[in-house]
């Protein structure tokens, strides 16, 4: 199977459409305020909190002990002893309470401030101080501006602000069409249907800024570590592309063998082009021959697409 295929006309024009501002009600925030804040955190997730300066952003998974994910965040620090988690809304109670757990004696207040902020994704040639590296964080005014992972080579960024500051200027993007730009960036946000599905290796977090190999002990960090230098890691994540609906959790098949899944759909939007795109996490054997399939051997084809940036085993 070949993953590297040029891109096509048609995602030339998609990606003329992924232009512009669009409101992320599907993502929310958890600030985490005190002056062990980022100490805490440091020892939760994958990434490297206590080193964070206030111009990077940090992509980072807080996982179970059993090193499988239950959510995903773009953290950054406001100020020395404020950190903003941006998550999956639908995951964010859960893990909201999870987190708590574990503060003790720390000097660390956690609380839902998804109410306080406004959350806008900026595409193409709405971005601001465009040109800068995946993760690098830049101000504007009141706002906050995390530069992202590009979709089919358009830039994308995150701006986020307290409520009440004017939102940023721009043509009105819609969600959807952001969500599909998410997918195809290739940077996975994890969501509840596959809550506890994958290391973070198996949404290649360790080739996109997610993981800190050179840090301390976090939950499941044994288990992340031998992945990763053990060569025991068997699935990555992919795109793909598909004439009928995707969604997340969906299971996928090989045509060779109609007894098992081999993978699972991780993220999945409408393209604008017609059909729909996916983030999925596969079994590496099942590139080998034969096609993908959703929900059994026989199902709707599955179409594999470039991924948009190198694996680190391939750096």
């Amino acid at each position: 199977m070949n993953t590297t295929t040029q891109p096509t006309s048609s995602s030339v024009d998609s990606a003329a459409k992924l232009n512009g501002v669009a409101q992320l009600s599907h993502l929310g925030v958890i600030r985490v305020e005190g002056e062990d804040a980022a100490k805490f955190l440091h020892g939760q997730l994958t990434q490297d909190f206590s080193l964070l300066g206030l111009d990077q952003a940090r992509l980072a998974a807080f996982c179970s002990a059993k090193g499988r994910m239950q959510a995903s965040f773009i953290g950054f620090k406001r100020s020395p002893t404020e950190v903003l988690l941006v998550c999956s809304r639908d995951l964010l109670a859960t893990t909201l309470k999870r987190l708590s757990m574990f503060v003790l004696r720390a000097k660390a207040k956690l609380t839902d401030a998804s109410d306080s902020f406004a959350l806008y994704g900026l595409a193409g040639q709405a971005t601001l101080a465009a040109g800068q590296p995946a993760w690098v964080l830049t101000h504007s005014a009141d706002a906050t501006v995390v530069q992202l992972y590009p979709a089919l080579g358009v830039e994308r960024q995150l701006w986020i602000a307290p409520n009440g500051t004017q939102p940023p200027a721009g043509e009105a993007l819609a969600l959807e069409t952001w969500i599909w730009g998410e997918v195809r960036s290739g940077v996975a946000t994890l969501s509840q249907p596959v809550f506890e599905a994958f290391v973070p290796q198996m949404l290649n977090y360790e080739s996109v800024g997610g993981v800190n190999f050179k840090k301390g002990c976090y939950p499941g960090q044994e288990v992340v570590a031998r992945s990763q230098f053990r060569g025991t890691l068997k699935r990555r994540a992919m795109l793909v592309h598909s004439a009928t609906a995707l969604a997340s959790g969906q299971e996928i098949f090989h045509s060779e063998d109609a007894t098992q899944p081999v993978g699972l759909v991780v993220q999945a939007a409408i393209s604008p082009e017609g059909g729909w795109d996916a983030i999925i996490s596969l079994q590496l054997s099942a590139l080998a021959s034969g096609s993908l399939h959703l929900e059994s051997a026989t199902g709707a084809l599955l179409e594999l697409l470039p991924l948009p940036y190198e694996l680190m085993e391939d750096i």
